[in-house]
């Protein structure tokens, strides 16, 4: 049996730890989410540009670059109040020559950016968090080039 002077010791532990206890649990679910969220938009950088790099023509290469970061970023369920892709592969396709050319070789960059929204989250003093990614591939010299 307990002394009466530590009588209701276990209420008062509870009651100031409670609150750091929740708001270490908000904390890290605030991370994993941006951590699982940046993950998933290096993916989709990766996966965009590196469909843009074996696309033949420049409009077809930005066009597979989007649809590239979109599929994977549905298929990951990255929940993107809003999402940007911006495919560069102006460059890439200028030269209209066929096979390796001297100098660096051309490279498509893909850039995509989500804006994650935290309405929903308890304690926090803001509602979105924007998360960016950015991947160059260099045109793969195996695919074929069209002539103009």
């Amino acid at each position: 049996m307990r002394p009466l002077s530590e009588r209701g010791s276990a209420s008062v532990e509870v009651a100031i730890l409670l609150p750091a206890f929740i708001m270490l649990m908000v904390v890290a679910s605030f991370v994993g989410r941006v951590t699982i969220a940046q993950n998933a938009v290096d993916l989709a950088a990766h996966d965009a540009a590196r469909a843009a790099s074996i696309e033949r023509e420049g409009d077809r290469a930005a066009a597979a670059a989007t649809d590239a970061a979109n599929d994977t970023l549905d298929e990951l369920d990255v929940l993107c109040a809003s999402r940007t892709i911006t495919p560069d592969v102006a460059g890439a396709f200028a030269n209209t020559d066929f096979g390796p050319q001297e100098g660096a070789p051309p490279v498509v960059t893909v850039t995509v950016e989500c804006s994650l929204n935290f309405v929903g989250f308890p304690l926090l003093d803001f509602t979105t968090r924007d998360v960016t990614a950015r991947y160059t591939s260099p045109l793969d010299w195996y695919r074929g080039r069209s002539a103009g």
